[in-house]
């Protein structure tokens, strides 16, 4: 595991499984929880993703980056999708138990979107941050209302991996030979064109931590009457995210409402209302054959769903700021590091909006309350 300066590893035994977390070796354990932040990645990723942001943070502020299971040094124990994201989130819980933490700021990314969202249904939490985070209704197989489009959720979970890539993540391909190896698909998804790095070996090393043992990434699928004839499951990453078993758009009535900071990219490929991860949308494109139509098997329009969400958990009280970067891709924290770090720092409290100064020049579109 390549672990930047600063940054050290420790294994966390908790009551559930033994969980691999990142933190600065500077921090204060005895840190309070109000300036605690702990950092979730999404799918096929893990921790070191975070590693940039976590060092430009400040000194006073206690930095934690866990990685989910099955990827990072996590254990790979078989995760049950009928329970939604829930065996990612009650993992986060217990991880922060044996932390003897309480109520964090919690960042969540793209699946770690959907992950922290569970858990402030579940738990207190002080902030969410939502970055690239997955629909409130899941991904794929859902009219804009987040009404589902089959009983049996054709075309979402396991059965829409592409099998090359993951025979590649089980290889540990490190090659830019293929389209689908990860170091191509980082290049194509992940980011946006511009993106530069010195450390592309680290983001694909992260990738490439990814289980794809059974239960673990992508999931099981069923045959389905349905088009694409295919299925969620019922174990794998991908099927906990088919409508049928997630929905998290019940944070909308929680009594107490964290405030929430919704960032994302207008470039993201894999979270968008045309989502080439979306095989509707793959249909819609022509590129799976048999589509049956608009009026059948729609694209899922994630970011308006998202929006729609966070509107009416606005209007029932709840505090949210809209930070949306042009041309930016499925990782601003990486594309825009100061922007980023400057919304999170002011989303949970550290700096005050009014005395701060401007951000790093960006083309931006900041909505809050107000």
């Amino acid at each position: 595991m390549t672990v930047f300066d600063g940054i050290v590893a420790r294994i966390v035994e908790t009551s559930r499984l033994a969980v691999n977390i990142l933190e600065r070796s500077a921090d204060d354990p005895r840190t309070p929880d109000e300036r605690t932040v702990v950092f979730v990645h999404g799918n096929v990723s893990s921790a070191l993703f975070w590693q940039e942001i976590m060092q430009d943070l400040p000194g006073d502020i206690r930095a934690i980056a866990v990685d989910l299971r099955g990827f990072g040094d996590t254990e790979s124990l078989p995760v049950d999708a009928t329970r939604g994201l829930r065996d990612f989130s009650d993992d986060l819980h217990a991880t922060l138990e044996a932390l003897h933490l309480g109520a964090v700021h919690l960042v969540g990314w793209s699946m770690g979107g959907g992950v922290v969202m569970q858990y402030a249904l579940d738990h207190p939490v002080r902030s969410l941050t939502l970055q690239a985070p997955v629909s409130p209704y899941g991904f794929g197989g859902t009219r804009r209302d987040g009404s589902r489009l089959t009983e049996d959720d054709a075309g979402c979970g396991g059965g829409g991996a592409n099998p090359d890539f993951v025979e590649r993540l089980t290889a540990h391909d490190t090659s830019d030979e293929a389209p689908t190896s990860p170091r191509s698909v980082f290049r194509s998804s992940y980011v946006s064109g511009d993106y530069v790095t010195a450390q592309e070996d680290v983001w694909v090393e992260s990738m490439l931590s990814t289980s794809t043992a059974e239960g673990n990434y992508p999931g099981d699928s069923v045959d389905s009457e349905n088009w694409p004839g295919f299925a969620a499951g019922r174990s794998g990453v991908l099927n906990t995210m088919a409508p049928r078993h997630f929905s998290v758009a019940g944070i909308v009535d929680l009594a107490v409402k964290p405030p929430i900071l919704w960032v994302h990219g207008t470039a993201d490929a894999i979270v968008s209302d045309a989502s080439f991860f979306d095989l509707n949308q793959l249909g819609t494109a022509g590129i799976i054959p048999g589509w049956p139509g608009e009026d059948v098997a729609p694209a899922q329009p994630m970011v308006s769903q998202t929006r729609d969400v966070l509107d009416a958990y606005r209007a029932a009280g709840g505090e949210v700021t809209e930070l949306e970067l042009d041309g930016v891709g499925h990782a601003p924290h990486l594309e825009r590091p100061g922007v980023f770090r400057h919304a999170l720092l002011q989303a949970i409290g550290y700096i005050a909006p009014q005395h701060d100064p401007a951000p790093p020049t960006e083309t931006i579109i900041l909505k809050s309350e107000d």
